[in-house]
């Protein structure tokens, strides 16, 4: 499996506080079958007080931390992402390499967490015609997508890509997000799943739980969030984005998922 989305880099943004925390992770990450982490710092959020990283920075943090991985035989790759928080100044951005995968093609993008932004369907839409492609981190945990999830089904005709938190399927981000997981899953409009990994304890890795879950409601196929997806951004290769129909009732498929949950 390959996790796009975690802040694994000791003492970088809000994410691990130590080297040490961040070998444990990712021994957690390894344990479950991850080979692949994407480490997706955190880029122009105000919970960072406006501090901004720089691409050698990264890549060095980066190299140090493979570099303890490698010495404790820890077999995971180590990559390098970001993750975007959104301003109207995205399209200033799309050539740091920092901030698309290293290749250009794709933006992880975050939202605040009480709103859509006015204008960020333009802003994408001008950031597809410029060769990036959007990736929304964890709309699931935004309030008005909570309240309407149709949000989510005209970004992707927009074209950008899904990514929803491992916790929050699992239900550890709380149970509106929880909801709101199940349902995009549901109605096939979710293209990753990340960990959005920070710690040890409260918001570790959790992609197998939540794959599980993924595949009680839409079968096998929910692997390809996990693999063939994520991989695909890694190599900046398109990946199909059509909205499927739902399979069944969102209500059914959360109140089966928390009875296997919690029975």
């Amino acid at each position: 499996m390959i996790d796009l989305h975690n802040h694994i880099i000791p003492n970088l943004d809000d994410g691990s506080k130590s080297l040490d925390m961040s070998l444990a992770m990712l021994k957690h990450a390894a344990d479950q079958g991850i080979t692949d982490v994407v480490n997706t710092v955190h880029f122009q959020t105000a919970r960072l007080d406006g501090i901004t990283f720089e691409y050698k920075l990264v890549k060095s943090k980066i190299e140090e931390l493979q570099n303890e991985l490698d010495k404790e035989e820890i077999p995971i790759k180590l990559h390098m992402g970001a993750e975007v928080f959104y301003l109207p100044n995205l399209m200033e951005l799309k050539d740091n390499p920092l901030l698309t995968f290293d290749h250009g093609k794709y933006m992880l993008v975050e939202f605040p967490v009480d709103q859509v932004p006015n204008g960020c369907q333009d802003m994408f839409f001008k950031l597809k015609l410029a060769g990036v492609t959007p990736i929304i981190a964890h709309p699931e945990r935004i309030k008005p997508i909570q309240k309407d999830l149709s949000i989510v089904r005209r970004f992707i005709r927009g074209g950008c890509v899904i990514q929803i938190d491992a916790g929050s399927l699992t239900g550890s981000l709380g149970s509106s997000s929880e909801r709101a997981a199940l349902e995009i899953v549901q109605q096939g409009c979710c293209h990753i799943i990340g960990s959005d990994a920070h710690d040890v304890n409260h918001r570790n890795f959790l992609l197998a739980d939540a794959l599980e879950i993924a595949k009680e409601i839409i079968g096998e196929k929910a692997v390809d969030m996990v693999t063939v997806n994520p991989k695909k951004i890694l190599s900046g290769e398109p990946i199909e984005t059509h909205v499927e129909t739902p399979v069944s009732q969102p209500k059914t498929i959360f109140q089966k998922v928390r009875r296997r949950i919690f029975s």
